[in-house]
């Protein structure tokens, strides 16, 4: 019973950690864009993959 004593103070405590970084992150606009990001990955690139390097696998063959 006496744990709780620690752990409800720690719990309390990461919870308020976690709400200001929330409240930072809203404050920063660090939540700008989020459809921006979404479109940026469906686009294609036309720029070739580089060549594949050989693994040590495929060197012991």
């Amino acid at each position: 019973m006496t744990i709780l004593l620690l752990l409800i103070p720690v719990a309390l405590a990461m919870g308020a950690v976690g709400l200001g970084a929330f409240f930072w992150a809203m404050r920063h606009d660090q939540f700008d864009d989020p459809e921006g990001d979404a479109r940026r990955i469906l686009q294609t690139e036309d720029r070739p993959l580089p060549p594949r390097h050989r693994t040590d696998r495929e060197v012991a063959r």
